[in-house]
């Protein structure tokens, strides 16, 4: 029986969630196969049996996990002959305070600057639950979040720069081949692709070849999502 991953749809099958995008990418990472199911905000709290908060959950046999990272560890750990996701125990460490940067320095920016793009792309009954949970989480209108996003976007693009310093000089954030970081930097910036207008990142940017990589990763796992044209 393949593992089960419920994954958050918009409408037109815009799977934009940056957080099931890392867990569909650690599956295809350690070659697992998938029942990828579509998933609603207001279907999440009905899930596995209920009790849910958000997305991404699995279900493997009778284990249910949710939460991103600790997807990837339980893959990590049940799965230990494919191959690893973190190189090792000092790489999964490291491979966590990179993933708080980019919670904290690109997932945290980036959603001020689509977050309203997001209701578009919502089935009708999603939309009031978004708008409502989102207002109160930052404190007004969408609209009003979004607003002036053209002069935030330059700084953001050079915030970036730790990353750009990394590929430099390898073709991955894990090297000559992706690990679990290249999926949680990817996921960040394939958010916006997936769900805005917005291009955030310029066909000149060194970040745009590595992106690219990692668009034709597991077979255009990625690239096949629809999506905005970057």
């Amino acid at each position: 029986m393949s593992i089960v991953l419920y994954d958050l749809v918009g409408t037109d099958d815009r799977r934009f969630s940056p957080n099931t995008w890392r867990s569909r990418l650690a599956l295809a990472h350690k070659g697992l196969e998938a029942d990828i199911r579509p998933t609603r905000f207001l279907d999440i709290p009905h899930i596995c049996g209920g009790g849910q908060k958000t997305v991404p959950v699995i279900e493997d046999g009778d284990a249910v996990i949710a939460d991103s990272w600790a997807i990837a560890e339980y893959l990590e750990d049940a799965y230990p002959d494919r191959p690893s996701l973190f190189g090792g125990s000092a790489g999964r460490a490291l491979t966590r305070a990179f993933q708080n940067w980019v919670l904290c320095e690109v997932y945290a920016k980036i959603a001020p600057l689509v977050v309203c793009d997001i209701v578009a792309h919502l089935d009708t009954d999603d939309r009031p639950y978004f708008r409502d949970s989102r207002e109160k989480r930052f404190g007004q209108s969408l609209e009003d979040v979004q607003a002036g996003r053209e002069d935030r976007l330059e700084p953001f693009r050079k915030s970036l720069h730790p990353a750009r310093m990394t590929l430099r000089d390898q073709p991955f954030m894990g090297g000559e081949t992706p690990l679990y970081a290249d999926y949680v930097l990817f996921s960040a910036l394939l958010w916006p692709r997936v769900i805005s207008p917005l291009k955030i990142l310029q066909p000149d940017d060194p970040l745009y070849d590595w992106f690219e990589r990692c668009l034709d990763l597991f077979d255009g796992l990625a690239r096949t999502t629809p999506a905005y044209d970057w």
